[in-house]
């Protein structure tokens, strides 16, 4: 029975060596696990190392990883170049653009014409007034009339003298003020509709003016 019994621990000691298939612990402790392979990251993970070995620290680039330099797909580990940094930044461009005047409307010529020519007569009108006035209150016309009195000798004759006011009164003045307006608008609404004409006659030879407009941003 004892020679049994030491067979018996002979085989089981031989199924626990190399070729058996369990692992009896040695000394007490468990081998550490073979080292995986790196994580998708690039960074490696903190894993068990046996007694008295020195662990690196944490975020060390295991080579081979994508944000390594060398990795694949990163333009065969060199640097990638910044772009040039943008032009012209803040600054107005100025848009332009090329017009053609081939054709005035005489209607529309004659309208503004009118409308220019009246509002200049009117203004006539008003500063002859107004002139006239003020030189009265001056005195100047007074002094005029004795000054031609005294030259021609007709100042105490009152039946022939001479009177400056019947020819520069403000009647007068005011009448011939307003033929003059009155003439004023219609030649320069004339003027102006026949010279629409004469431009559409030169701009169907030569094609038009030619004006360049500019347009900032």
């Amino acid at each position: 029975m004892s020679g049994a019994t030491g067979a018996g621990g002979a085989t089981g000691g031989l199924a626990g060596g190399p070729g058996g298939t369990a692992q009896q612990p040695y000394g007490g402790q468990t081998p550490p696990p073979p080292p995986s392979a790196p994580p998708a990251g690039g960074f490696s993970q903190p894993t068990t190392y046996a007694k008295g070995q020195p662990t690196p620290p944490r975020g060390t680039r295991v080579p081979g990883g994508p944000g390594a330099p060398g990795a694949p797909g990163q333009g065969g580990g060199q640097p990638r170049r910044p772009g040039p940094p943008p032009s012209g930044g803040g600054t107005g461009r100025t848009r332009k653009a090329r017009l053609r005047i081939t054709k005035a409307d005489p209607w529309s010529v004659m309208k503004v014409s009118f409308l220019l020519s009246l509002a200049l007569g009117v203004i006539i009108i008003v500063a002859a007034a107004v002139l006239w006035m003020t030189l009265d209150g001056l005195g100047v016309f007074s002094s005029l009339s004795g000054t031609l009195k005294d030259v021609t000798g007709s100042g105490s004759d009152s039946s022939g003298a001479f009177n400056l006011m019947d020819y520069i009164g403000f009647g007068k003045v005011m009448l011939f003020t307003t033929l003059i307006a009155l003439v004023d608008i219609v030649l320069m609404t004339a003027l102006a509709t026949l010279a629409a004409f004469i431009y559409n006659s030169a701009a169907g030879f030569t094609g038009g003016i030619e004006l360049t407009l500019a347009e900032e941003d």
